[in-house]
């Protein structure tokens, strides 16, 4: 697999992660993932967050043991800027908000979250990029670091993420969904999803590093890019 570096310098690697890619190895060990392609490139590499396997965009490993220190730091005390864009499903009502919603895990799936009194402090801002029949396009800020944050207080106010398997219905999105008077090729026995997997890209990074300051973005990755392109064809 090719690496998709963004940035990379003496303390850090910063990359464009695929969805479909484990950020570090699962508890099984099974799949590949990620960090095992790192470590294979450079020997000691330093876990600092990391995103969820359908979730593309940037994620950030130290190199060092003291930019590892740094670097985590940065992200326990909300130094760390993170920007996320999303497709969710219904049309959003405010154009601007905060969900400050405390998340725990659920007590009967450990796979999961949940939003509740006696969960820890989280909040998430949103805006809302552009409106469409079926979804929204929405760039998140999250101010703290929860697991699945984005996706619960997606769920949590009634507007989960499109294609997520946790805490939404997962349906793909289909063109027949978007495009009126949709015909099946005569040559095609089913139709073939837009897009199939979590509609979630971590967007961007922004902080400061000894003395230096850093911004860096990921493109939107092409499936993405396809479904809006098609969304914004059939808009009207």
């Amino acid at each position: 697999m090719k690496l998709n570096i963004l940035l990379e310098n003496e303390e850090f690697v910063a990359l464009n992660k695929p969805a479909g890619l484990l950020s570090i190895p699962d508890r099984l060990g099974i799949e590949r993932s990620l960090k095992d392609i790192l470590k294979e490139k450079y020997g000691n590499i330093f876990t600092v967050h990391r995103l969820d396997k359908d979730t593309s965009g940037v994620i950030i490993f130290a190199k060092t043991e003291e930019a590892h220190a740094a670097l985590s730091e940065l992200f326990s005390s909300r130094d760390m800027k993170k920007w996320y864009l999303g497709l969710v499903s219904g049309q959003m009502l405010n154009i601007t908000g905060s969900i400050d919603a405390p998340i725990m895990e659920h007590p009967g799936k450990n796979t999961k979250m949940m939003t509740h009194a006696k969960g820890k402090a989280s909040l998430t801002d949103y805006e809302v990029l552009e409106t469409f029949r079926l979804f929204t396009w929405v760039k998140f800020q999250i101010h703290t670091g929860r697991t699945h944050q984005i996706r619960v207080h997606a769920q949590h106010i009634g507007h989960p993420i499109v294609c997520d398997d946790i805490y939404g219905d997962a349906k793909p999105v289909l063109l027949s969904a978007i495009k009126r008077n949709f015909k099946l090729s005569k040559v095609a026995e089913e139709e073939r999803p837009i897009l199939s997997r979590l509609a979630l890209h971590s967007y961007q990074l922004a902080f400061t590093l000894n003395g230096n300051s850093y911004t860096i973005e990921a493109p939107i990755p092409k499936d993405i890019s396809a479904l809006l392109q098609q969304l914004r064809k059939w808009k009207g």
